[in-house]
């Protein structure tokens, strides 16, 4: 049955177009863990929509927080006026990030997070009197979103083939997944020596000309990659000899993905920035934000005369009443429900279940740490990603919703997820994935 809904207008994000309009995949509704289609058909939500759900769809708290927002102050100019919400929501999310890291700017997605992470970062070296740091390092396999910051700092090659040279100045470290750790459950023993890339990249271009370095601390949308023991300490330390900042990428890590509040916390490193969105509102309203260690904050504030504008930066939107009023229902819903802890107590049952798909002849690799795992599926002779486009369809004509990337299946489902719905998940994959 088609939807009762013209589908010519729109120009889709990150779909093959074509091929969704001749055959939709829509969503009428939400609740939980689960999706409806415009059928009436129930889903399971695998990936928290885009790993941002964390606490569930349509969570009626987060719904009357907005909407009592929206009549009361729908708007504010965030340039030389504030409004009460911004400030307590970063007073709301600093309580959660490590140590020291304390001061928050909003944005209004992920991207938009990366691009003023590399704005702060030159602003800082420049206050400091080294404004010829303007080099970034990243990895290869790495996605810190779209705009044109953070996909010259990506390593997925369709997210950069046909958008030019992108910005300079960008150097690719090599990504942490190696053959010899296939299946191998939480971090690999084996790979932390690949943190020394970012020290053959100082001796390339010198110390003095790179601004920050830029990693997700589990590789996310490329099929969860997870770090391997001691890779970021050793980049931490790397990072401290040379002065240069270490940026971690947590809009899909953050909010208790990990069993923690942010894989900071979990792998036990501390970065000088933080890049946030997703789970910061539960995906209600769109969000991000940058987290900023005292240091660097300071050190860019002190560096202006009184009464001047400190960073030239920000966004009409940022910290836009009715988002703000999301974040803190959503922050309230995370402490009341202990949805972090609970999220570390399913952990372990998620990832038993989820690596004992091993024995499908078609998955490839399974990798996973928290609630989240990323599955690779045998391309065959296809073209890559084509049988994972496939692999997405029938999943979702069995019930399940998940995020494919290329030929990776990424499994995250919500933090409020039982052992049940565990085991409806893996239930679907196994059916599915054993009749490839």
């Amino acid at each position: 049955m088609k939807p009762n809904v013209a589908l010519d207008y729109q120009w889709m994000p990150f779909t093959s177009n074509r091929d969704f309009k001749a055959d939709p995949r829509m969503v009428a509704r939400s609740e939980g863990v689960y999706m409806w289609n415009h059928q009436g058909e129930k889903l399971l939500d695998g990936s928290s929509g885009l790993f941002c759900c964390a606490a569930g769809h349509s969570r009626s708290e987060i719904a009357d927080a907005v909407h009592a927002q929206l009549k009361e102050l729908a708007y504010a100019p965030p340039f030389q006026t504030g409004q009460s919400m911004s400030f307590e929501l970063a007073q709301r999310v600093a309580s959660l990030t490590p140590e020291g890291i304390d001061h928050v700017f909003f944005v209004n997605s992920g991207s938009e997070a990366i691009d003023t992470a590399m704005k702060i970062a030159l602003a800082y070296h420049y206050a400091r009197g080294e404004g010829q740091r303007q080099r970034f390092a990243s990895r290869e396999r790495a996605y810190h979103g779209v705009n044109f910051g953070g996909t010259a700092l990506s390593g997925m090659v369709k997210n950069r083939q046909v958008f030019g040279l992108g910005l300079p100045g960008i150097a690719h470290m090599r990504h942490t997944w190696l053959p010899e750790n296939r299946f191998v459950k939480g971090q690999p023993e084996s790979g932390a020596e690949l943190a020394d890339d970012l020290e053959r990249i100082v001796q390339n271009f010198g110390a003095d000309t790179i601004a920050a370095c830029f990693v997700e601390p589990i590789a996310g949308s490329t099929g969860c990659l997870v770090p391997p023991v001691g890779y970021l300490q050793r980049l931490r330390e790397i990072c401290d000899r040379h002065g240069i900042l270490l940026v971690f990428d947590e809009v899909i890590c953050g909010f208790g993905r990990t069993g923690k509040a942010f894989a900071a916390q979990s792998f036990d490193v501390a970065p000088d920035m933080m890049t946030m969105a997703k789970a910061l509102t539960n995906a209600a309203q769109p969000m991000g934000a940058v987290a900023v260690h005292d240091r660097v904050h300071d050190t860019v504030m002190n560096a202006a005369p009184d009464a001047a504008v400190e960073l030239f930066h920000g966004y009409t939107y940022s910290g836009h009443p009715a988002a703000c009023a999301a974040g803190i229902a959503t922050m309230d819903i995370y402490e009341r429900e202990r949805l972090f802890d609970k999220a570390a107590e399913l952990s372990p049952y998620f990832l038993e279940s989820v690596f004992a798909l091993s024995d499908i002849p078609a998955i490839t690799d399974i990798r996973g740490y928290g609630l989240m795992a990323g599955i690779d599926v045998d391309p065959g002779s296809n073209p890559p990603g084509s049988r994972g486009l496939g692999v997405q369809k029938r999943l979702w004509k069995a019930g399940l919703h998940i995020k494919m990337t290329g030929d990776s299946a990424i499994v995250a489902p919500p933090l409020i997820s039982e052992r049940t719905h565990v085991d409806e998940l893996c239930g679907i994959l196994r059916d599915v994935l054993s009749s490839l």
